[in-house]
Parts: C-alpha cells; sequence; structure tokens
C-alpha cells in the first residue's frame, strides 16, 4: 500500500498533496508534449522526485512482495525457458559421477549443492551493495535488482553452471582456454587471481570488524564487546562443528530431515558455547583467525570443511531472511529513504556506472560463476538439479538484496540513512524485529551479527579456494610430472594458498570501504567476460545465445567506464599527496585489470567471429 502523505496525513494533507501532484503532473505533461520525451524524463527525476522525496512512503511490505512476485515469476517463466531452450538431460552422466574421487568431484544432494552455491555467493554483496547504493534513492536500486537479477545475474550464473557440467566440470579458466585460446587463459586466470585478492582483503577486513571487541584507536574495549566476541566464538565453533557435520556425512550419507536435523542441532550447540563462552580479541587478532580459517578451508576436502558448513550457514540465513520478511509483514514499516535524489551523489559520483557496480552481488556478479563453474559443477549428481542451483541461488539473493535495502530503508529517520556500516545497520535492523518477537535483546544482536560475518566467511572460505585454483593453473603445463621445479612449487596446493592469502592479508591494511569501488568495478568486468565466453559455447553447440548480448554488453560498457573512473580518481589523490600507499596499490592493481580485460576482450570477440556455428556436437562435448 502507498501512503502518500505519511504518519501525519489527514484530509486537509491528502487534498494538498493530490493538488500538488495534479499540478505537477499537467506541467510535466505540457513540457513533454512541447518539449520532447528527453527533456520530460530528466525534470521529473530532478526536480519533482525532489518534492516527492518529502512527501511520498512507500510500505516496505508492498516493495518485498512485489519484489518476490517479480523473481519468482523470473525463475518460473524466463529460467525455465532457458533451461528448456539450452537442453537438460536427466540421464546423463554428470562430471560429479563419472571423475568422483571423493575431494573436489563428489556427487551431492541437490539441495545440498543450493545450499553451497547460495551461501558462497550470498557474501556480503548484496547487502552492502544494496545499502550503499540507496543514496541514489531505492527505487533505482530496486529496479535494478530485479532486472539485474532475473536477466543479468541468474542467467550468468546458471549459464557458467551449465557449460561447466557440459564440459567435465571445467572451471571458467578452463572454458576460457577452450573455447577462446591459451593465451585468454592465462590472461583470464591471472584477472581472476588478482579479483580474488580484492575478495579476501574486502571481506577479511569485513569479518575481523565486526568481532573485535576493542577500539583500533584508543584500544577501550568496545560497547557491544562481549557481542561481538560471542559471534566471534559462534564462528569458531561454527568451523569445528563442520569437519564434525562433514564426518558424519561421509559415513552416513544422510540427507532431508535426517541432515536437517543434524545441522539444527549443532547450530543450537554452536550458539549456547558462543553466548556462553564469548572471546574478546581485537581486529589484528581475529584477522589471524580469519586467515589460518580460509588457509585450511582452501586446502582439505570440499566435503570435510565447506559444504557442511555452508549448508548450517544456509539453515541461518533462511532464518534471517524469514525474520527480516516477518518482521516486516508484522511491522509492514514505511520506507523512509528518498525515491530518487539526483543522477549525481558527492559521495558515490555519478549514478551510470556507480549505481551498476554498487548493487554487484545482488544483481550481477562475476564472482558467482567462478563458484558455479570451480566448486558447485563438480557436485551436480543430476542436471536436472542445474536450474535451481545456477538461477535459483541468484534469485533468492536477490531477495535478500531488496530485505536489506527495506530493512535500511525502516531504519532511516526522515530520509536520512541510519548511521554505521550496511552490516551494522541491516544487523541492529533485523535485530529490532527479532526483539518484538520476544527474543532476548542480546541474543537477537548475537544471531544477527553472526549471520552478517557467516555471509562474508563463506564467501572467503570459496574465493580462497578460488584464488589457489587460479594461481596454480596459471603456472601448470599439461605435462606437470616432468615440469621444471620452480613450476611445480607454483602448482604446490599449499604454497599457493600461502602467496595468495599473504597478498590478500596485505590488502586488509587498505581497508575495505577503500577498496569496494575497486572490487564492484572489477566484479562486474568479470561477469562481462564470462558472458562472453558462454557466447562461444553456446555458438559453436548450436544452442541459443541471443538472451546474452544486451546483459554482455552493457556490461562491458559499465565498468569499463567505472574502472578509467577510479584510475582518474586514484591520480588525482597520488597528486594530492592523500593515502599514497592505498592509492599506488589500487593504481597499479586497475591499470592490470583495465589491461588485462581489453585484451581478452579482443581475443575474445576474435574467437567469436571464427568460431562455426554448430561445429561443436553434444557427442563431442562428452567425448572429450
Amino acid at each position: 500500500m502507498v501512503d502518500f502523505i505519511g504518519k501525519q496525513s489527514g484530509n486537509t494533507k491528502a487534498q494538498e498533496n493530490k493538488e500538488v501532484y495534479a499540478f505537477a503532473f499537467a506541467e510535466n505533461r505540457k513540457r513533454f508534449l512541447q518539449g520532447g520525451g528527453l527533456f520530460f524524463a530528466h525534470k521529473f527525476l530532478t526536480a519533482n522526485y525532489n518534492l516527492r522525496k518529502k512527501r511520498v512512503f512507500m510500505n516496505t511490505l508492498v516493495i518485498v512482495l512485489i519484489a518476490v512476485v517479480v523473481l519468482g515469476l523470473g525463475y518460473v517463466l524466463y529460467g525455465r525457458h532457458i533451461a528448456k531452450k539450452w537442453g537438460i538431460d536427466p540421464k546423463a552422466e554428470t562430471p560429479a559421477v563419472k571423475y568422483n574421487d571423493g575431494k573436489d568431484y563428489v556427487p551431492t544432494n541437490g539441495w545440498t549443492v543450493f545450499s553451497h552455491q547460495f551461501s558462497s555467493i550470498a557474501g556480503a554483496g548484496p547487502v552492502t551493495g544494496a545499502i550503499q547504493a540507496a543514496v541514489f534513492g531505492w527505487l533505482p536500486v530496486l529496479l535494478w535488482i530485479l532486472i539485474g537479477g532475473v536477466f543479468f545475474g541468474a542467467v550468468t550464473d546458471f549459464g557458467a553452471l551449465y557449460a561447466s557440467v557440459k564440459n567435465q566440470g571445467k572451471s571458467m579458466g578452463m572454458l576460457i582456454e577452450k573455447y577462446i585460446g591459451k593465451t585468454g587463459r592465462k590472461l583470464f586466470l591471472l584477472f581472476c587471481w588478482l579479483f580474488s585478492l580484492l575478495i579476501i582483503a574486502v571481506f577479511a577486513d569485513m569479518v575481523s570488524g565486526t568481532f573485535t571487541s576493542f577500539d583500533a584507536v584508543t584500544g577501550a574495549p568496545l560497547p557491544n564487546a562481549s557481542i561481538n566476541g560471542s559471534a566471534g566464538m559462534v564462528s569458531i565453533m561454527f568451523m569445528v562443528f563442520a569437519v564434525l557435520f562433514g564426518l558424519i556425512q561421509k559415513k552416513f550419507n544422510f540427507s532431508g530431515w535426517k541432515e536437517f536435523v543434524v545441522g539444527v542441532i549443532f547450530i543450537v550447540i554452536s550458539f549456547a558455547i558462543g553466548i556462553k563462552v564469548p572471546i574478546t580479541l581485537g581486529k589484528d587478532g581475529w584477522s589471524y583467525i580469519v586467515f589460518a580459517y580460509i588457509f585450511i578451508a582452501a586446502i582439505v576436502p570440499i566435503w570435510l570443511m565447506k559444504q557442511p558448513r555452508d549448508y548450517m550457514t544456509t539453515i541461518m540465513f533462511v532464518c534471517m531472511i524469514f525474520g527480516a520478511a516477518l518482521g516486516l509483514v508484522i511491522g509492514h514499516p514505511t520506507m523512509n529513504l528518498p525515491v530518487f535524489t539526483g543522477f549525481k551523489n558527492e559521495q558515490l559520483g555519478t549514478m551510470f556506472p556507480i549505481l551498476f557496480v554498487t548493487v554487484a552481488c545482488g544483481a550481477v556478479s562475476g564472482f558467482h560463476s567462478l563458484v558455479s563453474s570451480g566448486t558447485s559443477s563438480k557436485t551436480i549428481a543430476n542436471e536436472k538439479d542445474m536450474l535451481k542451483v545456477g538461477y535459483g541461488a541468484m534469485i533468492l539473493e536477490s531477495v535478500l538484496a531488496v530485505l536489506a535495502l527495506c530493512v535500511a530503508g525502516a531504519a532511516a529517520k526522515n530520509g536520512v540513512p541510519a548511521v554505521g556500516t550496511p552490516f551494522q545497520i541491516f544487523s541492529s535492523g533485523v535485530a529490532g524485529f527479532f526483539e518484538k518477537m520476544g527474543l532476548s535483546v542480546h541474543f537477537s544482536t548475537v544471531f544477527m551479527t553472526m549471520c552478517v560475518s557467516a555471509l562474508a566467511l563463506t564467501t572467503l572460505d570459496a574465493v580462497a579456494r578460488i584464488g589457489r585454483m587460479s594461481f596454480q593453473e596459471l603456472f601448470s603445463v599439461d605435462d606437470m610430472k616432468n615440469a621444471k621445479p620452480w613450476r611445480k612449487l607454483m602448482c604446490n596446493t599449499y604454497f599457493s594458498t600461502i602467496i595468495t592469502l599473504a597478498c590478500g592479508f596485505v590488502l586488509t591494511k587498505i581497508g575495505y570501504q577503500t577498496i569496494w569501488p575497486l572490487f564492484g568495478s572489477a566484479n562486474q568486468l568479470l561477469s562481462a567476460l564470462v558472458l562472453i565466453t558462454l557466447c562461444v559455447f553456446l555458438k559453436v553447440t548450436g544452442r541459443s545465445n541471443k538472451m546474452l548480448f544486451p546483459p554482455m554488453i552493457i556490461m562491458l560498457c559499465v565498468t569499463f567506464t567505472a574502472l578509467v573512473q577510479r584510475v582518474i580518481g586514484l591520480i588525482k589523490s597520488l597528486s594530492a599527496g592523500q593515502d599514497i600507499f592505498a592509492s599506488v596499490i589500487q593504481l597499479v592493481v586497475a591499470v592490470l585489470l583495465i589491461v588485462l580485460a581489453l585484451i581478452i576482450v579482443v581475443n575474445s570477440f576474435k574467437s567469436y567471429a571464427k568460431s562455426k556455428k554448430n561445429s561443436e556436437t553434444e557427442t563431442k562435448e562428452v567425448a572429450e
């Protein structure tokens, strides 16, 4: 329901607003007819919405319901349409079954794979991006999430998973070698590795800061030290019980309600221990713990730690999403953020391209394709599970982004966003919903703090493995037995993991707020590069690829513009002598990303032009 007059509404006020809007509409209709549609659009958004942002209030429940309907229809209609268009064979032998090695290739229940996919991709991005971009107004963010989620993000994720399953579970780097060439593969792997460092730095810094109990400047205990310490201890218990859960699954292979019950029991025990025995550490201490965890997660078999932890985390995610949704249903607070604030923001810059790189994971994310092709494709037991894993997980993440936007909108006052980081705004908002349902303040806050940190941790353990694998593939050759010693060292699991995490650790010193714009640009550019590869794959296998061209072209324009703007901004910062260390590091990474991306794009388009339609049959795909 739309309340045009807010809490102070009345008959007189309503009549006044009706007259104001009638006059505004008449004036703009006249200008449209006389001066053209572009003039109308510009004046309407910049002038009249300035008026409306003070007077128009949307019920958050309506926004959520609209989003759920649109995203649900997107899955049922567009997702299934693409799956039917490309073809899914439930009887085909998947790579997980064919190459089952008990480590990377492991046939797994479809819902467990879905849990892994969702928890890996639903990191801090949908929360952080949606809330940060709300400075442009809630309507542009909502539209981008809905349109991007259905037609951009979900298609990319599903396409990457589909292509990988149809190619023996190959990672995106190997797919690029097959369809673009070896040079393209090497450049792409270097791009992915650099991108992995950005993700590790951003999310590790977020998690360490979330659990810290002491002020970074004064060293004094924080007011919420006990809550942060409890949430940190819960996370540690999650890691411990994840291993135990994995061993139980390895022996008994539980599924359905049995698997769910075991997961819930371990979650309850973890929270009981965490609340009773909090760990109070500074940011540096938690940073060491986080990096130790992702080191272990990157080298052990995926079934031993990552899959069971992802399953437990997904149960928490569902509770968090349910709590946020139920709070919005019961309380149905007003969206207190403005509808639209203008095309330019003093902090972030112009809406194009900043909106589209800030709202990344909730709309489209290149990182998701690395998860789809790097881990999920190797655990799909039946092709019929690909749609819900690839397309469905992205749709659910878009729902999470909308919920984050609405929670932030409910927490705002008079059009001014709440004070704090996106994590703090979201966690405190949902915790407030839980409190109204009768849960204690302490438990609610610990639960939400753990949830938002788990969002980042599930991304970290996935990207640590992906970064390690990208580094290994970068230096690998066909005949590794006779390879030179230095190449064997580079491909060593432990060495490649240490190098990747060490570089990521250095970048954490810059701070996630500083790195986020560069991360967002690189993330979206990666999605465009993946889409180019998928276009070639679909062309040579005789499948339709028309639905990929619009998102590919748009994302190329968006990301290159954003990266160029970032480079210009960093050069200005260096010229002014501001934060030289951070600016130099970012400038080097940004320039490398641009150069690598340009070369990959040129090579990819050349390969696409040279490739012949239907030159690779289904028989050839399976036989290779």
